[in-house]
C-alpha cells in the first residue's frame, strides 16, 4: 500500500514499507539542506520506492557511518562538509574524476562495495547551462579549494575554461589548493594559477577580468552569514557572472553585493544543487531526476 508522507511542499505521494531503499546525506551541520524535498519529491514523481534522510555527521562519526552504509544494506548516500575528502578513506573504489578532485559527494552501494563519486562539478556547469551560459574559453575567478571548489575546478577545466584563477587563504586547504592547480595543469589545457586571498589587490584585478566569479567557500553560509569575501560592488562588471555555491541563505551577501553593482547574471546555488542531485538520482536508480519538477518545488519553495 502506499503511504502519505507531509513534506515541506504539503503531501507527496511515496512508498514507504519493508522493501523501500534508504539514501543519506552526512555532512555537518546539515537541518539547513533542502536535499530530502529534491530527491523524496523527485522518488514520488516517478514512483520510486526509495526515502532520503538528513543525518548529522561529522569527521569524528563518519567511519561508522559510513559502515553502516554496508550494514543497513543502504543504496547509498551524499556527502557534504566537512567530509568530502574524509570519507575517500573508508570507500572501496573511486570514479576517475574524484580521483582528480580528491573529493567524494555521492556514495553508491552495490551489493556491499562502495563506490565514490563526485557530482558537483557536473552540477555547476550544468547550473550555468540551464541559464544559457557557457564556460567554454571563459576566464574564471574561484575562491576556494575544498570539497565544492575542486570539482568545480576541475570540471570546468575538463570542459573548456579557458583560464582559472583560484584564490584561497593559506590555510590547511592550500596543499589542496596546490594539488588542483598541478592536477589541472597535467591533465588539461586550461591556464590555471594559484594566489593568495590575503593579496586583495590581486584578487580585484582578476575578477575586473574574469567572465565568472565563483565563490565555493563556506562563507555566506550560517554561521557566516553575515559575511562575503568582496565587500565593494565596484570590483565587479554588470556583464560578468556572479555565483555562490550557498543556497541557505537563499540571498547571500555576496548576492547582494553584486546585484547592488548591477551584474546581469547572480546565482546562488539552487541550481548547482539540482543538478548535482540529479546527477547522483541517476546514479541510484538509473533514472533521469525530473529535474523541471524539482526546480519549480525548489524556486518556488518559501525561505526558511
Amino acid at each position: 500500500m502506499t503511504n502519505k508522507i507531509t513534506g515541506v511542499n504539503g503531501p507527496i505521494t511515496g512508498w514507504l514499507n519493508g522493501h523501500t531503499y534508504l539514501i543519506g546525506l552526512m555532512a555537518y551541520p546539515i537541518r539547513h539542506s533542502m536535499s530530502p524535498t529534491m530527491h523524496n519529491n523527485a522518488f514520488a514523481k516517478l514512483g520510486l520506492n526509495y526515502a532520503y534522510l538528513c543525518f548529522e555527521i561529522g569527521n569524528d562519526k563518519l567511519e561508522g557511518a559510513v559502515n553502516a552504509i554496508r550494514t543497513l544494506d543502504m543504496r547509498g548516500s551524499n556527502v557534504s562538509m566537512p567530509n568530502k575528502k574524509e570519507v575517500i578513506k573508508y570507500l572501496d573504489k573511486l570514479s576517475p574524476a574524484s580521483k582528480m578532485c580528491d573529493a567524494v559527494n555521492t556514495i553508491v552501494n552495490d551489493n556491499g562495495v562502495l563506490t565514490g563519486y563526485t557530482t558537483d562539478g557536473i552540477g555547476f556547469v550544468q547550473a550555468l547551462k540551464d541559464e544559457g551560459i557557457e564556460i567554454k574559453d571563459k576566464v574564471m575567478t574561484l575562491t576556494g579549494a575544498g570539497g565544492a571548489a575542486t570539482p568545480i575546478a576541475v570540471q570546468s577545466a575538463l570542459d573548456g575554461v579557458k583560464e582559472i584563477r583560484i584564490f584561497n587563504i593559506k590555510d590547511d586547504k592550500w596543499a589542496q589548493a596546490e594539488k588542483n592547480v598541478k592536477t589541472i595543469q597535467e591533465n588539461t589545457d586550461c591556464k590555471v594559477s594559484l594566489t593568495d586571498l590575503a593579496d586583495q589587490d590581486a584578487f580585484k584585478k582578476s575578477i575586473a577580468e574574469s567572465d565568472i566569479y565563483c565563490d565555493a567557500t563556506g562563507v555566506g553560509m550560517k554561521p557566516l552569514e553575515d559575511m562575503t569575501l568582496v565587500e565593494d560592488p565596484s570590483w565587479f562588471h554588470k556583464d560578468m557572472v556572479v555565483f555562490d555555491t550557498v543556497y541557505a541563505p537563499r540571498t547571500t551577501k555576496l548576492m547582494k553585493v553584486a546585484q547592488k553593482a548591477g551584474v546581469k547574471h547572480v546565482f546562488n546555488g539552487i541550481g548547482m544543487m539540482i543538478e548535482q542531485g540529479a546527477a547522483a538520482f541517476k546514479l541510484w536508480t538509473g533514472k533521469d531526476m525530473p529535474t523541471d519538477y524539482i526546480r519549480e518545488i525548489m524556486f518556488n519553495d518559501e525561505e526558511k
